[in-house]
């Protein structure tokens, strides 16, 4: 017999993990002010990249002391540009346990070719953080988009240390508490929580970290993107708006409009509340049910963001073909948008649950999941 489809559908079915939902206040209306055929070095321009800065730091809670920069190709890009311009005075510890942090990993030890120890985990699990010498430099993700586990916290990472951390915060910012005085290298985009648009990455540099970049030159060819000194010194306009190449004026007005989203509700501590409430709304559902559960083994290290789950029914003879087809089913109903797994994660889902989401869309479309399942093994 044919399983009941539920009543109701979510208002906003959009749970992709990157590019993310808008801002539920967001229309096309936001962008109305955009400086559009303006360039971004005239006054118009730089005042609104000097505002994203600042916006950014009032919203995280960044210390004064620290520099923000605005710059190309996404995370992506900033972590390569922290990679390269950074790395290579000492040995350093490259951390991963998951898809991107495996990218770093590979970068550094394949093409940088500097030394290193490589300290990995399984899917679902996490490196222990104590372990690590943090008198060498140390190169981890905060948290794991493609695998849903996330750093509990900063405790364990020395304020004495000798090396510098760096730390690809991505899916962690604007959903969870980041230690600014345990990093000295913070790197996010602004298409995850706060629902921007792609390829505009920012990176966040301690004192300890523009001193490095003052006082070490890295052996190999340095791109014009990533150079963020000029003779020992850093370029400071970086920092104040003046980007390295041209940015969409356009995402600047959206990323203005998230931030200011963002103030009216309350800040960071409002944002991370809409992340848990809406992660918290799935792991319910989970332990109400015998055949899914999150992929992190370690509650302590559940993400609030990228929420990965695994099928865990025993019927199951193909996980990978049966999670596509849930997926699959879900995107048909117009339910449940891009919540396939990551390509190089364990078969399953993945849903975003970060800040631009609403819990009542994520509540509507779980009774969906009950009955993409059912349908799924019935067929």
């Amino acid at each position: 017999m044919a399983t009941q489809q539920p009543a109701t559908r979510p208002a906003n079915p959009r749970f992709s993990s990157g590019p993310c939902a808008k801002p539920p206040t967001w229309s096309l209306n936001a962008l109305q002010d955009a400086p559009l055929g303006r360039s971004h070095r005239a006054a118009v321009g730089k005042d609104k990249l000097k505002a994203a800065i600042e916006g950014t730091r009032e919203v995280l809670g960044i210390p004064a002391d620290y520099k923000i920069g605005i710059v190309p190709a996404s995370d992506t890009g900033a972590m390569e540009m922290a990679m390269w311009s950074l790395l290579g005075e000492r040995p350093v510890q490259m951390v991963a346990w998951e898809s991107f942090g495996a990218g770093w990993v590979s970068d550094v030890v394949k093409q940088l070719k500097i030394e290193a120890s490589e300290h990995v985990a399984d899917y679902g699990h996490i490196v222990d953080m104590a372990t690590l010498d943090y008198d060498q430099d140390v190169v981890f993700t905060w948290n794991g988009t493609t695998s849903g586990v996330r750093v509990a916290n900063g405790d364990v990472i020395p304020a004495n240390r000798d090396g510098l951390t760096i730390c690809d915060a991505t899916s962690a910012a604007f959903a969870q508490d980041l230690p600014w005085d345990k990093l000295d290298v913070t790197t996010f985009s602004w298409q995850k929580v706060m629902g921007g648009e792609a390829a505009h990455g920012m990176i966040v540099l301690s004192p300890r970290a523009v001193a490095r970049l003052e006082s070490y030159t890295p052996a190999w060819p340095m791109p014009k993107i990533f150079r963020m000194t000029k003779g020992g010194k850093l370029i400071d306009g970086i920092f104040t708006g003046a980007t390295i190449n041209t940015p969409s004026m356009l995402c600047v007005e959206d990323y203005l409009f998230a931030l200011n989203w963002a103030k009216s509700l309350g800040g960071l501590d409002a944002l991370r509340m809409r992340a848990d409430a809406n992660a918290q709304a799935i792991w319910n559902f989970c332990a109400t049910r015998s055949w899914i559960d999150n992929l992190a083994v370690d509650a302590a290290t559940r993400s609030n963001t990228s929420v990965c789950l695994k099928f865990t029914d025993d019927r199951i003879e193909d996980g990978a073909a049966f999670a596509k087809a849930i997926a699959k089913r879900l995107e048909a109903e117009g339910v449940a948008l891009d919540v396939g797994a990551y390509r190089d994660a364990p078969a399953g889902l993945r849903i975003w649950c970060g800040a631009t989401v609403e819990t009542s869309d994520i509540e509507a479309m779980l009774p969906w999941l009950d009955w993409a399942f059912q349908a799924e093994i019935a067929a």
